[in-house]
């Protein structure tokens, strides 16, 4: 998707403002736009030949659409967008080919399939055994796809900038429908719980993290990808627009991973740019301190105070929560006990919902994706978790021009910790920490 020309930027912004709209107005367009998203995206890889790493571009636009299909019910199935993405990068990988160093990610992927071996023995006999599997194996699988594509694939800073671009569009509808499902977030915020109103009607903890990724996104769009002041402007307030609707979900993950983000890529590109360029980036995060105050402000007054209680762990009446993660730690607890009791190669792949219901008498899926590898997979399960950890920091060394990495490994691993891998976000995004940028510009933060 190129929108180097800021017109065509600003074009594409009003288009996807349009389809949000009209989505809101007939749900049923979300289906349309489904299979528009499929077919438009295999034609143009095919097309293309994948010559300009297309399949790259077309997953990033999935991965910024799926919570706007999720949300208005336009998905076929439920992992929709990852086996899209699956498929696209796939397709591309016949024609451009793969890295031949990139042999851990296919012993990643091969170490999944003992644990699906197992469920198949200990799931529950009235267990849909093809969904339960599907339901907590596709996000890994997606993920060493991904990996396998981008191992020290070669692509300019210019694609990458692409690739951001398709991210954001989507993520325009996104803000559009939550905005006409509740325009007055004052009238429906009564406690200090996660708001499903002020998320669309839709989870919020999945909701805030892909605005908290919006958030992070945008500012890379007005930092290194708006060459006119109107761009900038107009990317300032899509990061202020986002960050209001992402902290009025009430569910904190997903905004304090955009913030980490951010500090991370403003680390990055301090390291490289001029000394005039270190004193603009000075003045983005004064500008940027005080546009937190003012939206968080904002967000204060409109929420009655409550946002203020929720991020100090506070109930309505103020009093401060037993749990500091929403309950989570019981979900963590019985997963590491999992683990434990079946050390090896775990419980198999869909059975930590059976067995913690059998513990605890909690019928919950897991939120946590480290601590289900560990109960699902085992010692087979370190294993790939240390194939994930320490493969993208090793590149690092060698790959210090995607001032991506340590931002993006951050998304993955801060999202598989509060909301697992239900989008493909996670899985895709780790992938992009693995490609090598060549014919790398120096930042230069702000262009006439």
């Amino acid at each position: 998707m190129k929108a180097r020309n800021p017109n065509n930027y600003i074009v594409l912004l009003l288009i996807h403002a349009a389809i949000g709209f009209a989505i809101f107005l007939i749900p049923a367009l979300s289906k349309i736009y489904t299979i528009f998203i499929f077919g438009f995206g295999m034609y143009h890889l095919v097309k293309t030949r994948n010559k300009n790493n297309e399949a790259l571009v077309l997953s990033a636009y999935v991965v910024g659409a799926e919570v706007l299909l999720r949300m208005t019910d336009g998905m076929f199935f439920n992992d929709f967008a990852k086996y899209t993405i699956m498929i696209f990068l796939f397709t591309g990988m016949i024609f451009t080919g793969l890295s031949k160093n990139s042999y851990m990610y296919w012993l990643f992927l091969v170490l999944l399939v003992p644990g699906i071996v197992v469920s198949t023995v200990t799931l529950n006999f009235e267990t849909n055994i093809r969904k339960a599997i599907a339901f907590n194996i596709t996000g890994p699988v997606c993920l060493g796809i991904s990996a396998i594509y981008c191992y020290q694939r070669q692509i300019t800073f210019e694609r990458v900038k692409d690739v951001i671009t398709a991210f954001c569009m989507p993520l325009i509808a996104i803000v559009v429908v939550i905005y006409l499902f509740a325009p007055s977030v004052k009238e429906v915020v009564t406690g200090t719980y996660s708001n499903f109103e002020t998320s669309g009607g839709y989870g919020p903890n999945q909701m805030a993290t892909i605005l908290g990724f919006g958030i992070f996104l945008f500012f890379v769009q007005m930092l290194l990808n708006s060459p006119t002041k109107k761009l900038q402007l107009v990317n300032a307030g899509l990061v202020l627009f986002f960050a209001f609707r992402g902290v009025v979900t009430f569910s904190r993950g997903g905004i304090i991973t955009g913030i980490l983000m951010i500090i991370l890529l403003l680390g990055a590109v301090y390291v490289y740019t001029s000394p005039f360029g270190k004193f603009k980036i000075g003045v983005i995060v004064l500008f940027s301190f005080i546009g937190s105050v003012a939206v968080w402000t904002y967000s204060s007054v409109q929420t009655s105070g409550f946002i203020n209680k929720r991020y100090a762990n506070e109930d309505a009446a103020g009093r401060k929560k037993a749990s500091r993660l929403s309950g989570r730690e019981e979900l963590i607890e019985t997963e590491l006990q999992m683990f434990l009791d079946n050390p090896i190669l775990g419980i198999g792949v869909g059975k930590n919902r059976e067995y913690r219901e059998q513990l605890t008498g909690i019928d919950a899926a897991s939120h946590n994706e480290l601590t289900r590898m560990l109960a699902e997979h085992g010692s087979l399960g370190i294993l790939g978790l240390l194939i994930l950890f320490f493969t993208p920091l090793t590149q690092y060394l060698d790959n210090k021009q995607n001032i991506f990495i340590l931002p993006f490994l951050v998304f993955w691993i801060l999202t598989i910790n509060h909301a697992a891998m239900r989008l493909a976000a996670p899985a895709f995004v780790y992938g992009l920490s693995l490609i090598k940028v060549i014919n790398f510009e120096t930042p230069t933060v702000h262009r006439e």
